[in-house]
Parts: C-alpha cells; structure tokens; sequence
C-alpha cells in the first residue's frame, strides 16, 4: 500500500488563507464604498438624462476639447472612458498580476473553479447574443458586450441589501471579475481595434520598456516620473488605434508585486511598490474614475417608447439575455461542471442555491460592458438601445440575486461572525488557530 496521503480536495468558497482574506478585505472594502458612488453616479445619469435638463447633460457629454494634432479632440465623454477609465484598468492590470503571482491563480488547483466559471461566464453569454442576433438579423458586432462582471457594482449591491457574505463567497466572485476583466481586456486589444498606427504603436511600447527599466533596474519611485511617462504612454497607446485603457493595464501589470529580499533571504521592505501604489490609486478608481465614467456612459433615455425600442432591437435584446440568462447559465454551469471534473467539493456550510445567486450577482455588467457597447457599434441609436439593454439585464441580475442571497442572508451572518471572531484579541481570527484539517467547527476554516 502507498504511504503518501491522499490529495487534498479544494473547498468551493471555502475559507481563503488568513494573508489573501487581509488583502480581499480590505480590497473589498473600497470596492464597496466605490460600489455606492457607482450606484449614486448611475441614478444621477439616469435622472438626469430624462429630466428637463436634458439638453444640459448632452452638451456636456458631448463638449470637445483637447489637442487636435495629437489625436486628442475628445469629448467629454470619451475623456471619461478612454482617459479617465485608464485609471480603473491601471488597477485591474495591478489586481490581475497579483493573483497570478501571490494570489488563488497562482495555485491550478484552487485558481481551476473560478476561471472555469469565469470562462464559461465569457462564452454563454456571448452565445446567448449571437442566437438572439443570429435569428433577429441583428449586429455581430456586440457579442462581447454582455461578457464583464462589474465587481464594484455588485458590491455596492451587496452593501444597499445588506447580506453578510463569507470570505469565501466574495473571493469566489472577487476572481470571477478579476478573470472577466482579463479576457475584456483581450477581447477590448484583440476585436475592438480597427486599424493600427504602428510608429505610435512602437512608441508606446518603446514607453513601456523605459517604464520598466526605470522601475525594475534603476529602482525610481518618484511620481513626478512615472505620471509624466505614462500620460505620453497613453497618449501614444490612443493615436495607435489600440483602445488607451490598454496602457494603463500594461503599466499596472509592469510594476513589481514581490517586495525585495535582504542579504538574509528576509523582505527587505514592508511592501512591494504595486501594494503601495495600489493602496493609493485604488480609491481613486473606485470613488472617481469609474463613477465620473458611469455618469456620462449611463445617460439614457427610458421614456416608454424608448424602452419598448429596446425590447424590440436583437442587439439590445441579446445584450438584455446575455447578461441575466447566459451569465447565470454560464456562472452555474463552468462551476458545477469543474466540480464534477475535479476534486473539487462544494463547502459543507453552503448550498448550490448559494453558487446561483453568486452567479445572478455576475449579471451585472455595467462598466465594461457600457465601454464595450460604445466600441462595438458606430450609430448613435444603436448605442442608446445597448446602454439601455446593459441597464435593464443588470438591474434584473441584481434583483433576482437580492432575493436569492436575502433568502440565505441567516446562515451567512453565521458564518461570517464565526470567521471573525477573535476571543484572545490577537487580531487573528480564532478559525485560523485551530488544528489543521478539521471542519469550520473545530478547525481551521480552510477546509470547512
């Protein structure tokens, strides 16, 4: 007989090591908050835009300004989502790295579950808009509009019900976004850029390079540098014809997430600069940059008629389904079928309810889909109908997943006291004191 022990099986929103839940936490807390402002920024927009006052919103949106012989005569609108956007993408491009290196993605077993899900979150949806369009004589064109989980979103929607999710369940859907950002990402580079302008291109890239250099081998941490540097970066990234968020995504992803190590094989400082420039620039993505994108990309009209123009238009349709129908399709579905194929188990707290109403919670698409749905199509009509569509799937979303996470909002508080209570005031949850290997009763929460 073998002598090695059997292996372990990964737990589905089982508790996170007791390091990634600091870090989850305390990036969930900003997410929260700027989940609210997202929400506020969202109504405003909204009555805004159908008030009347309307007229004033449009010529603001709508007013350019900037520096035409650098490709730069924007409007305010498009500063907002390719200027000001940057800034969130800059982040996830940070928040992305990060996973891949110290976070669940580094580990197969455990990064399996959520990029599964996550994938399968990607693809049903865009199948949904397809058929839809496919049988409606619709536009191709926005099949990738319904694809984005917009985590600040959902967070702020977990924050207005007031349901007390376990660790496990908001790292789950923490790494579904991450993984969503990162294919909206590639699908944003890939799809979404019409023509190239290769020496801008090039300069930009040539940009990257110093940007790493000066970070990596000469150590320079002055931001009076590195601002200058990637404003030209962006600038060059918008005149190649490659969407601008793009190059915040490759400066987040350049910068160092390890902090260094001293002659002794110890850290040699407290925290990496990613941690620290994160730390910082986070509550500006969250509490200004996405907020300020949201108030003039969510503007639409929702009179009667305009919303019955919405139903009836396969694009806004497919768009509608994809987010409410193919993300929960999609979500529940890429789960259960990598727990089925891996060792994988479901944690003996929760039900399967629960993986539904994190999967209606990956409905709402807001942000990046609102940003998708402006690259996807070029008349004016058709882009109202989609922001609408990305409006009424992700209400829908957020309202069934209420109901299906206030139902189980009892035993969530259970569990959510239990992981932090603290009896000795050591500032360590007892649940990550206690002998390895047994269940969230009498041992340590990984393994419940």
């Amino acid at each position: 007989m073998s002598s090695q022990p059997p292996k372990q099986r990964t737990s589905l929103f089982g508790l996170p090591p007791f390091q990634e839940r600091r870090f989850l936490l305390d990036a969930l807390r900003t997410e929260t908050v700027g989940g609210m402002v997202l929400l506020v920024a969202a109504v405003v927009a909204l009555v805004w835009a159908n008030s009347p006052w309307s007229g004033l919103y449009e010529s603001i949106r709508d007013f350019r300004f900037g520096i035409p012989e650098l490709h730069l005569d924007l409007s305010v609108g498009h500063w907002a989502s390719d200027g000001i956007l940057t800034i969130f993408f800059f982040v996830a491009g940070i928040e992305l790295k990060r996973e891949l290196l110290l976070g669940e993605l580094r580990r197969p077993a455990a990064a399996a579950l959520p990029v599964v899900a996550a994938l399968c979150g990607m693809v049903v949806p865009a199948l949904f808009y397809v058929a839809v369009n496919a049988a409606g004589g619709g536009q191709m064109d926005g099949w990738a509009v319904p694809m984005a989980t917009d985590i600040a979103f959902a967070l702020g929607v977990l924050a207005v019900i007031g349901t007390n999710l376990p660790s496990g369940i908001r790292a789950f859907l923490l790494t579904l976004a991450i993984v969503d950002d990162l294919g909206a990402i590639i699908v944003i580079a890939v799809f979404y850029t019409s023509s190239l302008n290769f020496p801008a291109l090039a300069g930009a890239l040539a940009g990257l390079v110093v940007f790493w250099f000066l970070h990596h081998r000469l150590r320079v941490r002055g931001w009076y540098v590195y601002v200058p540097l990637g404003l030209v970066i962006w600038a060059l990234m918008h005149a190649s014809g490659v969407h601008a968020t793009i190059a915040g995504v490759a400066m987040g992803m350049l910068l160092r997430v390890l902090p260094l190590k001293g002659s002794q094989g110890y850290p040699a400082e407290k925290e990496s600069p990613a941690e620290r420039i994160e730390h910082l620039v986070r509550p500006l993505s969250a509490g200004f940059a996405v907020p300020v994108f949201a108030l003039f990309a969510a503007g639409v009209s929702v009179s009667g008629g305009a919303l019955a123009e919405t139903f009836r238009q396969p694009e806004a349709l497919g768009v509608m389904l994809g987010l409410f129908a193919g993300k929960l399709v999609g979500v529940f579905g890429g789960t259960w079928l990598a727990a089925r194929l891996t060792r994988a188990r479901l944690s003996e707290d929760l039900a399967w309810a629960d993986v539904a109403g994190v999967a209606m919670l990956a409905g709402i698409g807001f942000t990046v889909s609102l940003l998708v749905g402006e690259l996807a199509f070029t008349d004016a009509e058709t882009i109202e109908h989609v922001k609408a569509a990305v409006l009424i799937g992700s209400l829908a979303s957020a309202l069934v997943a209420c109901v299906f996470l206030r139902a189980r909002n009892t035993k969530y508080k259970r569990l959510w006291e239990e992981e932090n209570r603290d009896e000795d005031h050591d500032n360590v949850p007892d649940v990550y004191q206690r002998p390895a290997g047994a269940t969230r009763e009498d041992a340590a929460g990984r393994e419940d």
